[in-house]
């Protein structure tokens, strides 16, 4: 099975991670942030700007990667579709993971053991919040180092970074 066909095959399953863990983390924060502007119940202001910025990244994978993901399988021969287009999304998309999971790591201090703390409301979802950014932003970091190999091979090739992510 040659690059191409692992890559045709790869991409759908890859992003498609990506977009279901982002539709789950979309849930969670999404509830999360409902919760704590209907109730007032944050525990501080920074945890609820922390949540709330999730769910901004959390929209921002689920559109873009939607969008990736239909111009490859459409292959539309698009900008988008080659490696440079990918290397660019996939690394302002990492960053803004990065920073979310980080964010909220801090904010939490690591984890939260819920049968003995009583500072938090809702200790359940923050952790869930917490493992689907941190599994997101793995996802997402795969997924750029193999788009950086692609990009390489592509280089060493003639074709540059401009060049598709399959042979035309």
């Amino acid at each position: 099975m040659g690059l191409d066909n692992v890559i045709r095959k790869g991409h759908p399953i890859l992003f498609g991670a990506i977009i279901l863990f982002s539709i789950i983390e979309l849930a969670i924060s999404a509830w999360l942030t409902s919760q704590y502007n209907s109730h007032h119940n944050f525990s501080s202001g920074t945890l609820r700007s922390r949540v709330t910025y999730t769910l901004f990244v959390s929209v921002w994978t689920i559109v873009l990667s939607s969008a990736f993901l239909g111009l490859f399988l459409v292959n539309a021969g698009n900008v988008l579709v080659s490696v440079m287009g990918h290397f660019v999304f996939l690394f302002v998309t990492w960053i803004l993971w990065l920073a979310a999971s980080a964010a909220l790591t801090d904010t939490l201090g690591g984890t939260i053991n819920c049968a003995t703390q009583s500072v938090f409301v809702h200790c359940g979802q923050l952790n869930a919040l917490l493992a689907f950014a941190w599994i997101i932003w793995a996802l997402i970091t795969i997924t750029l180092v193999l788009v950086l190999i692609r990009g390489i091979q592509s280089a060493r090739k003639g074709d540059g970074y401009r060049g598709g992510l399959i042979a035309a």
